[in-house]
C-alpha cells in the first residue's frame, strides 16, 4: 500500500493543472490495457431511442499451434446484436438485446475432428440469447435498473471482443454528481464469451454477487470498489490516475491499481495485485508501459480476474496475469506503441508474464505479443488482430505456443 500512498500525493499535486483534450482524456481514463483497446475497436456509442438499432458482425478467428500433436483451430461466424430501448414515459423505460452467431460450416473446422473454434459460436457452432431485457427508472441523477442488464465495473464487465459480449441479470443503482459515480447493485447470473458459450446465465456465486463502488473521472480518475462474491471471495479493487498536460501536443498520463482478493469458503482465491501505469501521448502516437505484481498468499491459492475481461494494466489479447497465479507469485511487463494515420489505428504490444516457482518447483515464462489494426468509416468496422504467445520455461513447444489470427468486420445500424 505504500506506493498507492505516494502515488496519491503525487496525483493531488497535479490536480490544480487546466483540464486537457477530450479525447485524450477519454483515451486516458478508458484504454488502460490493450484488451480496453480490443474492446473499444466495436463498442457501439449510440442508443437510439424508439427503434431497433444494433451491429451486425462476421468474424474468423483461428489457431495455429506449435506444440507437437495439438490440432489447429478455426472458425468463421455472422451474427450480431439487435437492440430497442423504449421513450421514456415518466422517468420510466425498458430495453430489450438478441445476441446471436452462428459458425459458417464452410470457413470453420471440421467439429468431429476438433477442428472447431468455439470462441465465437459455442461448441455446437451456434449461439442465440436474450442477452439484454430489462425495466429502467430515471429521476434526476439516479437510475435504476433491473433485470439483464450491460454494465462495465472493474471485476464485472461486457469484455466485447468477440462475437457475444457479457451480459448479467440483477439490479443496479447508480447516482452522479459533480463528476462522481456511485453504484450498488446485486448480480445473480451472467452470459457471454467468458462466460462460457456452452453454458449460458451461469452463476455469479453461490447466491451471486453483491457489489457497490464509486468512481470519478475529471482529469484525476479514481476508482474504490468492493464485491462479495458469495462463498467465493471477497474483493477490495480500488485505482488512481492523472493526465498532465505538457505541451500542446504532448501529455503524460500515469495510474496505479491495487486489488485484494480474500477466499470464502475454502475457495483459494487469495490474493493481493499491485500495478504501475505510465503512457505518453505524443501527436498521434501513444507510448505506454505496465506493469503489475501478484504476492503469493498461500499454498494452492490463487487470484480471479473477475467475471470479464478483467481490470489489470497487463491484460493483453489472451494473456492474463491470473492465468499464472496458482501456487506462486507472479509479475507481468507490458509495453505498448500505438499510432493513428489516417483514421487508421495501429497498435504493437510486447508483454511478459513471469512467475517465480511453486511449490513443486515449477515456473512460467510466458510472452505474448499483439498487432492490432482497426480502421472505422462511417457505420463500418474492420479490425486486424495477430497474436503470438510463445512458452520460454519449455525446452519443447507446449500448449502455450501458438499464432492467433482474427479478422472482424462490423456494421452499425
Amino acid at each position: 500500500m505504500k506506493f498507492l500512498r505516494i502515488f496519491f500525493l503525487l496525483t493531488m499535486g497535479f490536480y490544480s493543472l487546466n483540464a486537457h483534450d477530450d479525447k485524450r482524456i477519454e483515451q486516458a481514463q478508458t484504454e488502460h490495457s490493450l484488451r480496453d483497446i480490443s474492446q473499444d475497436v466495436v463498442r457501439i456509442e449510440r442508443e437510439p431511442i424508439g427503434r431497433l438499432n444494433g451491429q451486425l458482425r462476421t468474424m474468423y478467428a483461428g489457431y495455429h499451434q506449435r506444440a507437437t500433436g495439438v490440432t489447429d483451430t478455426y472458425a468463421t461466424a455472422m451474427g450480431g446484436t439487435l437492440n430497442f430501448i423504449s421513450q421514456d414515459i415518466k422517468g420510466f423505460s425498458f430495453g430489450a438485446e438478441l445476441a446471436l452467431s452462428k459458425d459458417l460450416n464452410f470457413a470453420t473446422g471440421e467439429r468431429t475432428q476438433g477442428k472447431n473454434n468455439a470462441e465465437l459460436s459455442s461448441s455446437d457452432g451456434r449461439y442465440t440469447a436474450l442477452s439484454q431485457a430489462y425495466l429502467s427508472y430515471s429521476y434526476d441523477k439516479l437510475k435504476l435498473q433491473a433485470g439483464r442488464i450491460l454494465i462495465d465495473t472493474p471485476l464485472a464487465d461486457s469484455d466485447d471482443i468477440t462475437m457475444i459480449h457479457n451480459t448479467f441479470s440483477g439490479g443496479v443503482a447508480s447516482y452522479e454528481q459533480s463528476g462522481f459515480t456511485w453504484m450498488l447493485g446485486h448480480l445473480s447470473k451472467w452470459q457471454g464469451t467468458d462466460a462460457g458459450l456452452d453454458t449460458p446465465w451461469t452463476k455469479t456465486g453461490e447466491n451471486g454477487t453483491n457489489f457497490g463502488g464509486v468512481s470519478y473521472a475529471d482529469g484525476l480518475e479514481f476508482n474504490l470498489w468492493y464485491y462479495n462474491i458469495t462463498h467465493f471471495t471477497n474483493a477490495f479493487y480500488t485505482d488512481m490516475g492523472y493526465l498532465y498536460h505538457l505541451n500542446s501536443t504532448t501529455d503524460l498520463h500515469m495510474g496505479a491499481q491495487y486489488l485484494h482478493e480474500s477466499q470464502l469458503s475454502g475457495s483459494g482465491i487469495n490474493a493481493d495485485i499491485y500495478g504501475l501505469l505510465g503512457e505518453v501521448f505524443i501527436g498521434d502516437a501513444t507510448l505506454s508501459c505496465a506493469y503489475n505484481y501478484a504476492s503469493k498468499n498461500g499454498v494452492n491459492e490463487s487470484s480471479f480476474s473477475g467475471f470479464g475481461g478483467g481490470t489489470l494494466y497487463t491484460s493483453m489479447d489472451t494473456m492474463i496475469l491470473n492465468a499464472i497465479t496458482n501456487n506462486r507469485s507472479a509479475a507481468a511487463l507490458v509495453s505498448r506503441i500505438s499510432y493513428v494515420l489516417n483514421e487508421i489505428n495501429f497498435t504493437y504490444a510486447y508483454g511478459n508474464f513471469r512467475g517465480h516457482a511453486d511449490d513443486a518447483g515449477v515456473k512460467a515464462d510466458i510472452v505474448e505479443q499483439d498487432i492490432v489494426v482497426d480502421y472505422s468509416y462511417k457505420e463500418f468496422t474492420f479490425a486486424l488482430t495477430y497474436s503470438i504467445s510463445q512458452d520460454r520455461q519449455s525446452g519443447i513447444k507446449t500448449d502455450n505456443d501458438w499464432e492467433r489470427t482474427e479478422l472482424l468486420f462490423a456494421y452499425n445500424f
